[in-house]
């Protein structure tokens, strides 16, 4: 604090002097944070000369129900210009009002206070005010989620300059706004920019986060969106007869290759929003990986071109008798497998084509194999047992998220137990529990190029984590609440999250630092998706609605309202990146024309336009199922949509 008497400590002297005790304790917990910063608005301090008067006026219960009915009439009668953005005050003050009521033990009040008003406050806020309705005295205010939140932290609000002047000189001018001025110097964070004021639409597009919008420094930092420079791939096409019939089966081994003039070497492309391609130690790849590759680039050449036009065929894949024990879905890159994780713990992998799964070898019969030839794993593995479903158990609890490497050699899992499996799809046994997260782990992905994985849970963190570390290597903290989603960049450089405190994050992994905070969402966030590009990024909220950011700024570039009856839980782009599909548990698929959505973007841009809120001209299908809500959604390499949903019959 310095050797020079700030006006917190002289109130707090003065406090001591008149023996106000618990006023006391409130400003020594503020006094631990350090200065109280009074610059925010430049709003008028309270002078020591009057502090027993604004005691007086801050214990006064019908206060605060007077000064807040003065603020509204105020924002009301304000001009459209300051409105909107002026309205976003209320409930900052409205929730801090409530929990001084609680502190100064005027409960019957604060319950009245909370009557009153609670209705008047936006939708997306109600959950909150229900969950802090529960304090009914100051004993209960340690311990509540939501009271400890606002406590602790600042709500953020954006005003313009002309918004801010016109709020200094309302308080400036009421005599009983001293309750409003302390509550917006300790509590509420004003962002003032320049330019006109904001719109409703505006306004609302980044306004419903557990604590307002994100301010103006969260954004700053580069961000390298850009793909990573691809290495050299051989790729060997297919022999010209019977492509089709090319494919490895179980009974039939493959042709011939192509002769070596054939071969083709892929060019790689620089990006110049990249990042260095060394930024993230990335492993090198195996011969099994880079035929892999090869064949996911001829794959590739094969490709339906998708447009408004040229919709993607829908192969729908039902999971029957397993009513809602089934919870997560995933299928592999090159569309062969299927994974799924049960309630019961369990997880089952299905193949998707007529080759049917592979046991290993006993131990006995392992010794006779030469371990240096180089065929080694297909020789582990067993001719006779062959199954088209396998089942892995280990989990203690339910499984929330199951996932396939890009290789399809390895399955992650995560579950209510808070452990993350590893598992094996050669031995079909788990290799590496990984344990880290305190409570259940909601979701786990693996990193575009292997080796790295991501996970997130119910300890409002994501964590970062790599196949040879049984530690995570990062621990993305800063979430208010549960961390529900999350993903990988295309680059593996970042990682996104999605939580029940309305916001959408980018996480640097290099540096483990937060690089975006974005805040529009009205609900919690269950998907979230990277284009192919890596530029954009969507996600799906659990009211429905569907929201595009900009990686570049961090702002909204797209908010499509509800379209969707249920909470989003898929989202997956076309491999040419044209289609965004969604899936919700209103047992519908939508496709969205993604290209008309970027490409209005960039015309705003040119445009310096800031209208976000899209109509649902973007919508170009809706496919309903039966009564099957969808779990997942995928695209094969050639575009075809593959999609996995439950039946939940009649009932």
């Amino acid at each position: 604090m310095g050797e020079k008497s700030t006006p917190l400590l002289a109130v707090l002297q003065l406090l001591r002097k008149y023996n106000l005790k618990g006023t006391e304790e409130i400003l020594r917990k503020e006094a631990s944070l350090g200065d109280v910063e009074y610059e925010n608005l430049d709003l008028p301090e309270v002078e020591i000369a009057s502090i027993l008067t604004a005691h007086q006026t801050e214990s006064d219960p019908h206060s605060y129900e007077f000064a807040y009915d003065s603020l509204k009439k105020f924002v009301e009668n304000s001009l459209d210009v300051f409105k909107h953005e002026l309205s976003t005050l209320l409930y900052p003050v409205f929730v801090h009002m409530y929990l001084l009521l609680i502190i100064y033990d005027h409960n019957d009040h604060a319950a009245n206070f909370l009557e009153k008003f609670a209705q008047e406050q936006e939708d997306y806020y109600q959950d909150d005010l229900k969950k802090l309705s529960i304090v009914k005295n100051k004993d209960q205010v340690k311990g509540n989620e939501i009271a400890e939140i606002y406590s602790a932290n600042k709500f953020t609000v954006q005003l313009s300059r002309d918004a801010s002047s016109q709020l200094k000189r309302y308080l400036h001018e009421q005599k009983n706004s001293t309750v409003i001025i302390n509550i917006i110097n300790n509590h509420i964070q004003i962002e003032i920019h320049d330019g006109p004021g904001r719109t409703q639409a505006q306004v609302r597009a980044t306004a419903g986060a557990l604590l307002g919008e994100a301010a103006k420094n969260e954004n700053r930092a580069k961000v390298f969106y850009g793909l990573l420079k691809e290495p050299d791939i051989h790729v060997l096409p297919a022999p010209v007869e019977d492509e089709e019939e090319a494919e490895e089966t179980p009974d039939k081994p493959k042709k011939k290759k192509a002769k070596k003039d054939n071969i083709f070497i892929k060019k790689p492309k620089s990006d110049p929003n990249a990042p260095p391609n060394d930024r993230i130690p990335l492993p090198e790849l195996k011969e099994t990986d880079k035929l892999e590759k090869g064949k996911a680039l001829r794959e590739a050449s094969k490709r339906v071109q998708l447009g408004p036009e040229s919709l993607p065929s829908i192969c729908f894949y039902t999971l029957l008798n397993s009513g809602h024990s089934a919870i997560s879905a995933d299928i592999c890159d090159d569309s062969t497998l299927l994974a799924v994780g049960f309630s019961n713990s369990t997880i089952k992998v299905w193949t998707l084509t007529p080759v049917k799964l592979r046991g290993m070898k006993s131990a006995e019969k392992l010794q006779d194999i030469d371990r240096e030839a180089g065929d080694v794993l297909v020789r582990m593995m067993e001719e006779r047992d062959r199954d088209t479903c396998r089942t892995l158990y280990g989990h203690a609890g339910p499984v929330y998220k199951v996932g396939f490497d890009p290789f399809k050699t390895l399955l992650l899992s995560c579950s209510e137990d808070a452990t993350v499996r590893l598992w094996s799809l050669q031995c079909w046994t788990c290799l590496v529990v990984f344990r880290g997260h305190q409570w259940p782990v909601w979701d786990v992905r693996w990193s575009p190029h292997g080796h790295y994985f991501v996970t997130s849970g119910h300890d409002r963190t994501a964590r970062l984590w790599a196949t040879d570390h049984h530690q995570p290597l990062r621990i993305f903290s800063g979430h208010l609440s549960d961390v529900d989603c999350v993903q990988f960049h295309p680059n593996s450089n970042y990682v996104a999250t999605g939580s029940s405190d309305r916001t959408v994050r980018l996480w640097d992994c290099s540096m483990g630092s937060q690089v975006r905070i974005m805040t529009g969402h009205k609900s919690t966030i269950y998907s979230i998706a990277f284009s192919v590009c890596g530029r954009w990024l969507a996600s799906g909220g659990s009211g429905g609605e569907l929201m595009v950011w900009d990686l570049s700024t961090g702002t909204p570039a797209a908010l499509i309202p509800p379209s969707h009856t249920g909470p989003i839980h898929a989202l997956a782009f076309s491999r040419d990146g044209t289609i965004l599909s969604s899936g919700a548990l209103d047992c519908n698929i939508k496709l969205w024309d993604f290209t008309a959505i970027t490409e209005e973007v960039t015309a705003e841009e040119a445009g310096n336009s800031n209208g976000v809120q899209k109509e649902e001209k973007f919508l170009l299908r809706s496919f309903a199922t039966k009564n099957s809500p969808i779990k997942c959604l995928h695209f094969t390499r050639r575009n075809l949509l593959l999609a996995v949903g439950t039946y939940e019959g009649s009932s």
